[in-house]
């Protein structure tokens, strides 16, 4: 591994490492015992939008492997604006070791790593979001499913989630039906190479079709940062696609509810669900902590 700007960048053989080397940092973080490989590196986050999760579990993270962390916000440094990305890159290559980048588009972050001369991260663009579903492929595989005989649904906006998912379930092998309303469905240039690959994703518009007899049942908000101005056009558009408890009698008994958080509950899913027993949501959440210390370690060549 040299970056992690797209699934794409990966093969079925990194992502196995990847798990791998998550679930041993994993054990080792909750047995408290130390470990310092990263000590001596640092870590730029470089941030457009703004966040809970990415934040937090890459300083920790950084912070836990024994290595440092600097985060820098979009008034911090201006990309692109202040100062041109080709030349906060190449200032970062000079002084950090990797750079995790959440911004809003993916040419950004696709730039900082062709000019930065380090690994970059992509940690969110408005086309993908790796480190998420690493992290949720993690927390089915550590739960004990075979990653070739899963069944995933995924209800709501063909969005950057939902591009990652499918291609790393293309990857794997897994079966992913992709429910969406008309108008709200995923890249078709992502579909294209999925299905290039051999993986088996399809698209309904019908919740049911996606949900019945799925493993795991995947949703996410319906309006994400920057489409604040669509809000009332996209809650008609998806009021049809609310994750409830009348959804989940489609699915396997048991079946996991994912959401990869913030929610907007009472929009794409209810209280209910989200807080119920088969709610993984915080799981998947935790799991982003140990997912990114393998993605840094690899990338440093340190595992």
């Amino acid at each position: 591994m040299k970056r992690l700007l797209s699934i794409a960048d990966l093969s079925a053989t990194d992502v196995e490492d990847l798990f791998r080397v998550a679930a041993e940092w994993k054990a080792r973080t909750k047995a408290r015992e130390p470990g310092t490989p990263l000590a001596g590196y640092s870590l730029a986050l470089v941030f457009e939008k703004p966040s809970l999760r990415t934040r937090v579990t890459f300083e920790v993270g950084m912070a836990q492997l024994g290595g440092a962390s600097v985060y820098l916000s979009g008034q911090d440094i201006g990309l692109g604006k202040r100062e041109s990305i080709t030349d906060v890159a190449r200032n970062l290559g000079r002084w950090v070791d990797v750079v995790a980048a959440r911004t809003f588009a993916q040419a950004t972050v696709d730039e900082l790593a062709r000019h930065a001369g380090i690994p970059v991260v992509n940690a969110l663009s408005d086309h993908e979001h790796p480190c998420q579903a690493l992290a949720d492929f993690f927390t089915l595989w550590e739960r004990g499913h075979d990653l070739r005989r899963l069944r995933l649904a995924w209800i709501g906006d063909g969005n950057n989630v939902c591009h990652s998912l499918m291609l790393l379930a293309g990857l794997l092998g897994t079966d992913m039906v992709v429910a969406v309303p008309p108008g709200f469905e995923p890249d078709a240039r992502v579909l294209e190479t999925v299905r290039a690959w051999g993986g088996r994703v399809t698209l309904t518009g019908e919740v049911p079709d996606a949900v019945r007899g799925a493993d795991a049942i995947y949703t996410d908000v319906w309006v994400s940062m920057g489409q604040e101005a669509e809000r009332e056009r996209r809650l008609e558009a998806f009021s049809r696609y609310q994750l409830n408890d009348r959804v989940l009698d489609f699915a396997k008994p048991g079946a996991l509810v994912m959401h990869c958080l913030p929610a907007h509950r009472g929009e794409e899913i209810t209280d209910q669900v989200l807080d119920g027993p088969q709610s993984v949501a915080l799981d998947q959440s935790e799991n982003r902590l140990h997912v990114q210390k393998a993605i840094l370690l690899r990338l440093l060549g340190k595992a």
